[in-house]
This record gives structure tokens, C-alpha cells and sequence, in this order.
């Protein structure tokens, strides 16, 4: 197979600044890429000497700005004068930009073999709540440009796909779905789920539902807090963790103060995965989700979901196969998460056929072997 030199341009990683997901599914794409005999370079930011790390050659920025823009076009530029200076080393044959913070590179960059990958929009981010924002107009903006300018444009699931054609006129031509991956054993553990669960202060038979992510209104925590005032007329016992941080922290704590819900905030990735294998349900309550690693992260633990029936959540779990998929609304909410717990013998089942669709669909491996296609189409 012919070997690549390929750059990634991306504003997170997991050995840099780490905001969310979207560092997880970049980081994992270029350590695969290595591992399938391809040299990649990762522009990204953090305030630490370049390293290279699992055979992926990280090179660092400290962008400064006023403004999340203004941040990530000083960003941009920082990594263009980095790229350049690789570049001279042996040219790179694609450039991977992910997401809109490094569109300014691309702006710079253009002439190149060059891939944009959506893994969500500022309109699927925050609706029409901001629509006159103008940091949600100048997003959208870079969206619309970093799709119209790059050779190729990807998308983590299908309801992205038709989003991004829909919003930035992309022609289906140029546009194709590049699922998310996981790596199954980082997120099964062997745990005393009992033990767990008492640290946390939860009786070991209790039923204990999991929500790990951002805490704003696009993953809908609020929707949860709701719904568990439903949860304990029915299941008294039920408890709930809530792990993460985010702008809705103080108001869903106001919300929540006479229920059984600890808010535990940022926690380490080996307490979400003690967590995550003592659990009996994780939900995943959001209004827009362009695909959901979180759903792949219980399925590797086997555990049941109950999630939103949105965006790649809606793709990827088959209901009442190996998940259970719910209106945005409290009242799904609830019946879906009482449903499980009155069935906990159901529930395990599904999380065992979550895991084997893990297995069949959403490993690594060959979802960059998809991607090399499409690095090789670029040029075709």
C-alpha cells in the first residue's frame, strides 16, 4: 500500500488542549493512520515542546485573541508558519483540517490536497438561539467557506452530511460520511460496580444512570433533570451522576437540589471508565448530536442507552436492538430510562448487542482505510 505524508490540522488533541470529543476522534484517526505504514503531522495547540507520541509528530501553538475568532485565526496562522516549516522537509501530500477553527489555514493553504471534516455545525450547535450572534455568524461563515475551498469535505454521519449540503450548498459529489471510531477495550474495565457505586455514596443495588458531556443546551442535561423528577416517582431509589462541566452547570444545580443527582464535574478519563462499567444506564439526552462518541464508549462497556432519537444517535442505534431511542423531551426521557430499569435482564442485552455492532462497524481500522480512499480521491 502507498504510504502518505499527511498533515492534520486540528484546534484539540489528546496530548495538547483537550476540550471534547472532537480531540478523541482526531488524535485516534492519526495514530491509526501510523499504524497502517502513513507519516502525519498534527498542528494543534498546547504549551508544551513538540513531541511525538504513539508515532504521530505533534507541533504546538499558543494562539492569543480577544474573541473565539480572532483566537483561532491567530491559531491558524501559527500553524501555517509551523506547516511551512515541515514542509520543506518533504511536501505533504494531503492536508486534514477538522472543524472551522483551522479554516483560516486552509484559506492559506488552499492550493493543496486538501480534506475539510465536519464533526458538527455552529447551526447544530446552538440552533437558532444565537442566530444573530454575531460569533454565530462569523462560524458559519468559515463553515460555508472551508466547504466551498477544500477538495474534499467529510462528515461523522449522514444527518451531518445532508446538514452541511443543506446549509453550505456542498454538492453531494464532493461530500461523503467518515464515521467516528472507538478503541472497545479502552472503556471496558472489570470493576466491582457495587464498590463503585458506594463511593459515590449510591446502595450497591440501587439503579445508577450515567450522563457524561458538555453542560449547555445542545446535550440537553436539563431535559434529564427533568425527566428524574419523573424517574423517582416511579423507581424511588434510582440515582443519578452527572459528570461534566459547561455554562448550565449552576442553573441545573438550582434545578436539582431535591433530587438524587451528584454533579461531579470534570472527572479523569479512568474515574468516567469506573463509572461508565458500574453503571446500569447511560443517557445521552441530547437535542443535536452530529454523531455521539459517547454512545460507542457504553456500547464498548456494554452498557444499555437510552438517547435522544437525533442525528447520528438516531442512525446508529437500532430501538429496542441494542438501544433505546426517545423524543427530545422529558416524559421519552423518563419512560425510556424506567423502561430499562423495570427490565434491567433487557438492558444488559442490549448493551451485548451494542458491543457487537462496535465490532462490526465502528473500529478504527478500517474506517481509516475509508478514509485513505478518500485522501486518494482527492487527487483523482
Amino acid at each position: 500500500m502507498e504510504s502518505f505524508k499527511v498533515a492534520y490540522f486540528c484546534w484539540e488533541s489528546m496530548y495538547g488542549e483537550r476540550v471534547g470529543g472532537l480531540a478523541n476522534a482526531a488524535t485516534h484517526l492519526a495514530e491509526t493512520l501510523v499504524k497502517q505504514n502513513h507519516e502525519v503531522h498534527f498542528f494543534t495547540r498546547g504549551s508544551i515542546p513538540d513531541q511525538a507520541v504513539n508515532g504521530v509528530h505533534y507541533h504546538y501553538c499558543q494562539p492569543k485573541g480577544d474573541n473565539i475568532v480572532e483566537y483561532c485565526d491567530n491559531m491558524s496562522k501559527s500553524m501555517v508558519e509551523q506547516f511551512r516549516k515541515e514542509d520543506r522537509f518533504g511536501k505533504f501530500d494531503f492536508l486534514h483540517f477538522h472543524d472551522w477553527h483551522p479554516v483560516q489555514a486552509l484559506h492559506h493553504l488552499q492550493d493543496r490536497n486538501t480534506i475539510l471534516t465536519f464533526h458538527s455545525t455552529e447551526y447544530g450547535r446552538n440552533g437558532n438561539q444565537f442566530g444573530d450572534w454575531w460569533e454565530f455568524r462569523e462560524i458559519s461563515g468559515k463553515e460555508w467557506y472551508g466547504g466551498l475551498i477544500a477538495k474534499r469535505v467529510t462528515a461523522v454521519s449522514s444527518t451531518l452530511k445532508n446538514e452541511v449540503m443543506t446549509l453550505y450548498n456542498i454538492p453531494e459529489s464532493k461530500c461523503e460520511v467518515i464515521p467516528n471510531g472507538v478503541v472497545p477495550k479502552e472503556f471496558r474495565a472489570e470493576i466491582d460496580p457495587g464498590e463503585v457505586k458506594a463511593a459515590y455514596g449510591i446502595h450497591p443495588y440501587a439503579p445508577l444512570i450515567l450522563f457524561i458531556g458538555r453542560l449547555v443546551y445542545q446535550k440537553g442535561p436539563d431535559l434529564l433533570i427533568e425527566a428524574i423528577r419523573m424517574v423517582c416517582k416511579h423507581r424511588w431509589d434510582a440515582r443519578v451522576v452527572v459528570a461534566g462541566d459547561g455554562g448550565m452547570k449552576k442553573y441545573l444545580q438550582e434545578r436539582a437540589w431535591d433530587l438524587p443527582v451528584n454533579f461531579v464535574g470534570y472527572i479523569p478519563d479512568s474515574e468516567y471508565i469506573r463509572l461508565l462499567n458500574a453503571a446500569d444506564i447511560v443517557v445521552i439526552p441530547s437535542r443535536n448530536e452530529p454523531f455521539g462518541l459517547v454512545l460507542l464508549e457504553a456500547w464498548s462497556a456494554e452498557k444499555c442507552v437510552v438517547a435522544s432519537n437525533v442525528g447520528g444517535l438516531s442512525e446508529n442505534i437500532d430501538a429496542f436492538v441494542n438501544g433505546i431511542k426517545v423524543g427530545v423531551d422529558p416524559e421519552s426521557l423518563a419512560w425510556g430510562i424506567n423502561t430499562m430499569m423495570d427490565e434491567p435482564w433487557n438492558a444488559g442485552a442490549l448493551g451485548k448487542r451494542g458491543r457487537g455492532k462496535v465490532d462490526r462497524l465502528f473500529l478504527w481500522g478500517p474506517i481509516v482505510q475509508r478514509l485513505t480512499d478518500t485522501y486518494a480521491r482527492v487527487v483523482s
